[in-house]
């Protein structure tokens, strides 16, 4: 093997190693400063807008992306003896629109759904193991898939209270004495301000919460 043939094989494997010791050196900063997770969802306080009676719609004014006020008129409702008025219960934006005028709604039927897309937060799930590192007013930077190239400011609101398999509608039971332990999540709040219209609902999301 020449000489130079030898230098360039050595130069390489210095590289490759100087690489591997900093994408370790990388690893373990992460690790030791950020709780991380891309378990986690763009979300926002649902409120949806419901007939109070049965009966035919009428003098629905409103569409899908129309900014509200909380009291607003939506429809109305034509009941047997009367005509009802239907509001909206909160500012927000219409989401969704679910019935058109002279349809027949029945009582509790969803009308429409709006949330109020400038107090969008996101709902991490996190690993019970993680949540001693963190505690409520953490710093978090969070990305958002919808806008990937944004880096969004945002803080710990609320650490949950339990974790999400409690809220299963079907929850596991041991009684059979086969018990496979698993890692559980729990939910944490995570309000967010310089987010732009392009985030929306229900988005996917990640997040890197500075550890306390």
């Amino acid at each position: 093997m020449s000489r130079g043939r030898l230098i360039l094989i050595n130069f390489v494997g210095i590289v490759v190693i100087l690489a591997l010791v900093a994408g370790g050196v990388y690893y373990y900063f992460q690790q030791t400063n950020y709780v991380t997770t891309d378990n986690a969802k763009v979300a926002g306080d649902l409120h949806t807008i419901k007939a109070p009676a049965a009966g035919k719609v009428s003098g629905m004014n409103v569409e899908e992306g129309d900014e509200i006020k909380k009291g607003a008129e939506i429809a109305k409702i034509g009941a047997a003896t009367s005509t009802q008025s239907i509001k909206a219960p909160a500012d927000g934006t219409i989401i969704k629109k679910q019935m058109d005028n002279d349809q027949m709604a029945q009582p509790g039927q969803t009308i429409a759904s709006e949330v109020n897309l400038s107090e969008l937060y996101i709902t991490a799930n996190l690993k019970e193991d993680k949540l001693q590192d963190i505690e409520v007013g953490d710093d978090v930077d969070v990305t958002v898939d919808g806008d990937g190239g944004t880096v969004i400011e945002g803080k710990v609101e609320k650490i949950g209270y339990a974790t999400n398999s409690i809220f299963s509608l079907m929850p596991k039971s041991n009684d059979d004495g086969n018990y496979t332990k698993v890692t559980q999540t729990v939910p944490v709040k995570i309000s967010i301000t310089n987010y732009s219209e392009q985030v929306l609902p229900g988005m996917n999301a990640e997040v890197k919460i500075s550890k306390n």
